[in-house]
């Protein structure tokens, strides 16, 4: 995960926080190498698991106690990044370099989110250090303060390391006051693996040029591969219905007709999973999984958003992934829901349509509030003025966009003073906020549209998310393709996160919008640039 933003300016500050780090280190008091008594050398190391989050249990881990554990080294940016990261190594040792408390130190003043990070890791391994019986020399054990799966032992730098660096690197800078004690480290507790965790490419290339071992941080990644991420939507085999004649149940409930299904297809499936069958000279079905039950799941058909009998403001969903986000839209059973999907495939101006339609005609809803992650793309404009609302303004352009398209779908004949009454009727009804204030706030009965959530932290994810009081509906949007967060990638933006956590729950639902429908030159330009 990338560092999270802080609150005033979450992107761009960010980005000079973490990549400026190195030019603060040079300016770092050069701090001899005093380290702890650190661990007695281990046996020879076999492979052993990268830093994955703990997830096994307490008897599990105590069977691995008798495999070789391995020692990581924490660069300054993994604790600033995720304070937590400590108790993220199972039975594997830590070992924290003098340097890396001092730019902790260094970092602890402001209100920013790296400031509170670098607070809260102070604070965590001062509760370590004052537990009853610790001793710094012998190493403190991690689990000390409740961390159960944490198994191993906390290390700081107590005593000098024999630390002999290349001509090439000065020894002034902290980067390479860190990669001096990795390299002592592998010299004194040979064979045993020695292992620096950096969230700085440029660090890892460099312990990688002098031979040493470095790794990412793992546990921020919710996905390790982005086209692993949950699509929502499933098509059934050709053979399904041949299989399933002999134990299918359907029944009709007004429009809609429900199917009972059985077979080992049922163990792949979510709730609120879409499924459709497309064979030629056979009947298409279209349906949502609505119950997953031992052995069997019930599907519901859709509503057809297709047809204008059932258009929603006017718009009318052009391809089959659109009709399956509308289901979603207008279900006021469902809570969440997260739309990806490249550029031009209609996910904001879905969200719109739907949201306007429950809040101006069904009355579901009071009001549309959007929000968005101000994170740019090229080079920061500099101040915006105004109010909340005014500097909200310039980010907002695809707010403005799709509402012309929407305005004139409703006021189509209404001449050229009804177009301008009817946006300025959606506008009334629409309120933008800035993700920087949201925390402490509670939206009850309101559509929340959090758009470009592909830019977001697990983190910030989490506090928009749980703002949502009674009676409100949130919609997360984004297209991963387009990550302009500094260290944020596909397998730990917050959208992911948000998918993946949400997945089966029955009242949140996901689908990747897959065809672009913008224009003709958008979807070739999408496909060959």
């Amino acid at each position: 995960m990338p560092l999270p933003p802080p609150p005033a300016k979450r992107g761009a500050q960010l980005s000079s926080e973490v990549i400026d780090l190195a030019a603060r280190r040079a300016k770092a008091p050069v701090v001899d190498s005093p380290a702890p008594q650190t661990p007695p050398p281990a046996a020879p190391v076999a492979l052993a698991p990268k830093a994955t989050p703990a997830k096994t249990s307490v008897s599990k881990r105590r069977a691995k106690s008798a495999a070789p554990t391995r020692l990581f080294v924490l660069d300054t940016n993994v604790l600033l990044h995720d304070p937590t990261a400590l108790f993220r190594f199972e039975e594997h040792d830590i070992f924290l370099p003098m340097i890396v408390l001092e730019e902790l130190d260094a970092h602890k003043k402001g209100m920013t989110e790296v400031a509170r990070n670098g607070r809260q890791t102070s604070r965590m391994l001062d509760a370590l250090a004052g537990v009853k019986g610790a001793d710094m020399a012998r190493g403190l054990k991690l689990d000390a303060t409740g961390h159960a799966a944490a198994g191993g032992k906390l290390y700081f730098q107590t005593t000098p390391l024999q630390i002999q660096m290349p001509a090439a690197l000065p020894a002034g800078k902290a980067d390479n006051q860190i990669l001096g004690v990795v390299a002592a480290l592998e010299k004194l507790h040979a064979p045993r693996q020695v292992v620096l965790v950096s969230k700085d490419i440029n660090m890892r290339v460099k312990a990688r040029a002098l031979g040493l071992h470095a790794e990412d941080y793992q546990n921020d990644k919710t996905l390790e591969d982005g086209d692993l991420l949950y699509s929502g939507a499933l098509q059934l085999p050709l053979d399904f219905w041949t299989r399933q004649s002999k134990s299918i149940e359907s029944w009709q409930n007004g429009s809609l007709t429900f199917y009972r299904i059985g077979g080992p297809a049922v163990a792949s499936l979510h709730v609120n999973q879409f499924v459709y069958f497309e064979a030629p000279g056979e009947t298409s079905l279209y349906a949502r999984v609505t119950e997953i039950r031992g052995q069997t799941a019930v599907l519901k058909t859709l509503k057809d958003h297709t047809h204008q009998k059932n258009a929603v403001w006017g718009i009318t969903a052009r391809n089959r992934e659109q009709n399956f986000a509308l289901n979603l839209l207008m279900d006021p059973d469902i809570d969440l829901v997260t739309l990806a999907g490249t550029a031009g495939t209609g996910k904001t101006l879905l969200a719109l349509a739907a949201g306007l339609t429950q809040v101006l005609e069904e009355r579901r809803y009071t009001e549309i509030v959007m929000t968005r992650a101000t994170v740019s793309m090229g080079e920061d404009i500099g101040f915006l003025p105004g109010t909340e609302e005014e500097k909200m303004g310039p980010w907002m352009g695809a707010l403005d966009d799709n509402l012309e398209v929407l305005g004139k779908v409703d006021a189509s004949g209404a001449g050229e003073w009804g177009r301008a009454a009817t946006n300025d009727l959606l506008r009334s009804r629409i309120k933008i906020k800035s993700m920087n204030f949201m925390r402490g706030r509670t939206f009850m009965n309101k559509w929340i549209v959090i758009d470009e959530a592909q830019n977001l932290t697990p983190k910030q994810i989490k506090t928009l998310i749980t703002r949502a009081g009674p009676g409100s509906k949130i919609i997360c949007m984004g297209n991963l393709a387009q990550i302009d967060t500094p260290y944020l990638t596909e397998g730990s933006s917050g959208l992911t996160f948000a998918v993946d956590r949400f997945k089966g729950w029955p009242h949140g639902g996901h689908i990747t919008l897959a065809r672009g429908e913008r224009s003709r030159l958008a979807d070739f330009a999408s496909e060959v640039l």
